[in-house]
């Protein structure tokens, strides 16, 4: 009977392919290109392994890509089919529950049963970070927070994955609103392990929140060779940089990053690098800022995907892209088709209630919004500023559509509630930059656009 370094049993895995496994895990923490290889390496040396059958199901939908989880699927349920369940450990057993029920759509539900396997089994790494990454994608910042917080006292802090989990622990606490307790975890995590690209992500995400964008620059350039290369997260840390050169009004330096890091001619055209694409220009889109051809080219690449319901939080950049490329009729269609889908939609599929709740709205008023329609976009947006997160991504992610929500304010002439907006996000981040130009516009309008 082998066992994993932390001394669970691994069934039907032998000593390399627990080997290659282990090799898998460190690769997933640090988000290396890697960790495909070696979990398909566990595979060849033990066929029937069942957290090697496990771990490659989460590969399969981490990257919240529709053709990849539905390959995933398939291969799991042949896995499943062949393997009793009555062979398997209790561990085994709950995260074969818990994989199946997000390859079936319930994302939720997996990240409860994942939580309460790391009661029991606190150091299990892979339960921990695929539970965060679905606590990432469901917009629960508590849960980001606590399902780490509750594990920690469990691990040794000599563990070399310790730092890791520190990473991951310091964005619950940025997206919880801990922002200076996250930095420090942070900046210790980085500490340990220069080249947690989660923990450098963490640090940014502080600082993004506090407005320091000074210190957000510093701090990514002192360590760009740690980050910029070689991982999953590079484009996307590599978009947090353009957020904070945003801040500076430095529009060349934001499209030179754009075009050098997060879509080119050899973007891989994944979702969650479009996405990121999708995100900058938005924000330049909102400021009135020229773009030249990006977003038609842009708007092509998320055509080519020809994705299906998935995860509405991609949707919704999507739907940034064809209005920003000015296709209206693109942008409509996926609405529509949509819409078609939620009468179809089974019971008990996370992303049906994201969709219905917040990604159609949200989608209405980014059309909205394209076609000048400000007191609309509000009038959709509006009650939706306080439950966002229920579609998933992060504050610094959503903040696009907080600022789509002023931005429209702002142009339909809604000037209290645009002053109410601003108040709050200046009492929050009031280095900011983008908050004091957005206050200094409404109040060259004279009395009627600010008290006193």
């Amino acid at each position: 009977m082998t066992r994993d370094r932390h001394g669970q049993v691994m069934t039907c895995t032998d000593a390399a392919a627990v080997r290659h496994y282990e090799k898998a895990l460190e690769e997933l923490l640090f988000f290396r290109e890697e960790v495909a290889g070696q979990a398909g390496a566990v595979l060849e040396a033990s066929p029937r392994s069942v957290m090697g059958h496990v771990l490659k199901a989460y590969l399969g939908l981490l990257g919240t890509e529709e053709k990849d989880a539905a390959q995933a699927a398939e291969a799991f349920g042949a896995f499943r089919r062949e393997v009793a369940a009555g062979g398997l450990t209790a561990r085994e057993r709950m995260h074969v529950e818990a994989a199946s029920a997000w390859l079936a759509g319930d994302m939720h539900r997996a990240g409860r049963v994942l939580g309460d396997l790391v009661v029991a089994h606190p150091r299990d790494v892979l339960a921990l970070a695929v539970g965060h990454q679905i606590d990432f994608f469901t917009g629960d910042a508590v849960l980001l927070r606590d399902r780490i917080g509750g594990a920690l006292a469990a691990w040794d802090r000599d563990d070399p994955h310790y730092g890791l989990l520190q990473g991951m622990y310091a964005f619950g606490l940025e997206e919880a609103g801990h922002y200076t307790l996250a930095e420090q975890v942070g900046l210790e995590a980085v500490e340990r392990n220069a080249r947690d690209v989660w923990g450098i992500h963490a640090v940014v995400h502080a600082y993004e929140m506090q407005g320091r964008h000074e210190d957000g620059i510093g701090y990514l350039d002192a360590r760009r060779q740690a980050w910029s290369s070689g991982n999953y997260l590079k484009v996307h840390n590599w978009w947090h940089y353009a957020l904070y050169l945003l801040e500076t009004g430095d529009t060349g330096e934001v499209l030179a990053v754009y075009d050098a890091a997060l879509h080119h001619e050899g973007s891989a055209g994944a979702a969650m690098e479009l996405l990121d694409a999708s995100a900058l220009l938005w924000r330049l889109y909102l400021a009135g800022a020229g773009t030249g051809s990006r977003w038609e080219v842009l708007a092509r690449a998320w055509a080519r995907r020809q994705d299906g319901p998935h995860y509405a939080f991609n949707d919704v950049h999507a739907v940034m892209a064809y209005v920003g490329a000015g296709r209206i009729g693109d942008a409509e269609r996926l609405i529509g088709a949509r819409e078609a889908w939620l009468g179809e939609a089974g019971a008990g599929v996370s992303n049906a209630a994201m969709t219905a709740r917040i990604g159609l709205p949200v989608c209405r008023a980014l059309v909205a919004y394209g076609q000048r329609r400000y007191a609309q976009a509000v009038g959709l947006l509006l009650p939706l500023r306080r439950c966002l997160q229920e579609f998933g991504g992060s504050h610094a992610q959503r903040d696009a559509l907080q600022k789509t929500l002023v931005e429209a304010a702002l142009r339909a002439g809604e000037d209290d509630l645009g002053r109410t907006l601003l108040s709050e996000r200046l009492a929050l981040r009031s280095r900011c930059p983008y908050n004091q130009r957005a206050w200094a516009r409404l109040a060259a309008r004279g009395p009627g656009g600010m008290a006193g």
